[in-house]
């Protein structure tokens, strides 16, 4: 098994690449131990010293970290990975630990705007998830009120140092010419 590494615009979060399908449906974040109790891999991957986020996306595996040195724990990243997919075992596992899903936790709008909403999240669906995913992470719908479009970002996006100039100038820029309303957009 061959696992590609890509970096992201995070320093601190690197993309690995194991040529298969990694997760089916929606991208999972996980940023604690305790909360990937349900995930095999991502249980694999914070028992390495120095790890502090895991995302599980369609087709790739975004792995946060301190400031530790990547040099140090990349080896380990790609044996866990490797392991678990050799291992057959699920990457999450049903019926285990359920954790909330954060996809529709807490989403809020008025009634009144839920035809501007359904545009929002087509747009973020179709132009804007598959370009972060390209990076190494998800952005998330959470909520619009009074012309503000609320988004959570996930995986290398979180932290990320240009995640700012994403939502402000690409991602609000985007709504705001295709959506009318849209005044501008904030991180949750």
């Amino acid at each position: 098994m061959f696992i590609q590494t890509e970096a992201t615009p995070n320093p601190a979060t690197l993309k690995f690449l194991p040529g298969r399908d990694v997760l089916v449906g929606e991208p999972r974040d996980f940023r604690s131990q305790e909360a990937s109790a349900n995930s095999p891999l991502a249980l694999g991957l914070f028992a390495i010293s120095g790890v502090t986020g895991v995302f599980l996306g369609s087709d790739f595996i975004s792995v946060t970290k301190d400031d530790t040195n990547w040099a140090h724990i990349k080896p380990a990243i790609l044996g866990v990975i490797m392991d678990h997919f050799l291992s057959g075992k699920p990457v999450i596992v049903e019926g285990g630990v359920e954790v909330a899903n954060f996809d529709e936790v807490d989403e809020f709008f008025e009634e009144e705007d839920s035809e501007t909403v359904e545009v929002i999240k087509e747009l973020l669906a179709t132009r804007v998830r598959p370009a972060v995913a390209m990076d190494g992470g998800d952005i998330i719908f959470k909520g619009f009120k009074e012309g503000t479009v609320f988004l959570h970002m996930q995986g290398a996006c979180s932290g990320c140092p240009s995640s700012t100039a994403t939502l402000k100038s690409g991602i609000e820029n985007l709504l705001r010419h295709f959506v009318p309303g849209v005044e501008q957009v904030q991180q949750v």
